[in-house]
């Protein structure tokens, strides 16, 4: 099997790709400046992203190492919600989500000397209403504070949310099922 790189510094995909097998990989993070072009839908906006990260990521490895990229956004309607800058922004954040609807979308791209696969996964998550001070105390853990739309559903955010309709891994940044679908593209089967 060719060598895999992992092109993110995110310790959850890492955990992610080891759940599911993948043990033996390399992490080599691209400098990427995320510039998006104006009127994407969230799913393009991601796989814009994703397909950014893979470009230069490629640059960083040898042509038969297989390149995985991801860019994971929470959108409420078509507004984007990164990471917190500090408490209030994650407090604005979350008040906004709370009782109510939202996506995740991760755009993944898979590539391998010239070949190249983008493709995206979206799931809604629904908040519960929470209070000011429940989510006061939720910001207090400092767990929001690196995440996209400032919670973590893995953590004690999942204390936050109701319900999701979707991959649930799609909310963590990486959408294991698709990616090993796209992975097969390349002669690496996990099962």
């Amino acid at each position: 099997m060719a060598q895999i790189v992992l092109a993110s510094g995110s310790p959850r995909r890492r955990e992610l790709l080891e759940r599911i097998g993948i043990t033996d990989f390399l992490v080599r993070v691209p400098e990427v400046e995320e510039y998006v072009p104006e009127g994407l839908l969230p799913s393009q906006v991601v796989e814009y992203i994703s397909k950014e990260k893979a470009e230069v990521a490629a640059r960083l490895c040898e042509p038969e190492e297989i390149v995985i990229t991801a860019d994971t956004m929470v959108f409420l309607g078509h507004s984007r919600l990164g990471k917190p800058r500090n408490d209030a922004h994650a407090l604005e954040m979350l008040t906004a989500l709370q009782g109510r609807r939202h996506t995740v979308c991760t755009g993944l791209t898979v590539c391998q000397g010239g070949r190249s696969f983008t493709e995206s996964e979206s799931t809604d998550v629904f908040f519960r209403s929470a209070s000011q001070a429940e989510l006061q105390s939720y910001i207090a853990t400092g767990e929001p504070m690196d995440k996209a739309g400032a919670y973590g559903v893995q953590g004690r955010g999942a204390l936050l949310v109701e319900r999701l309709e979707g991959d649930f891994f799609n909310v963590m940044g990486l959408p294991v099922l698709r990616l090993s679908r796209m992975l097969e593209r390349f002669g690496v089967f996990l099962l």
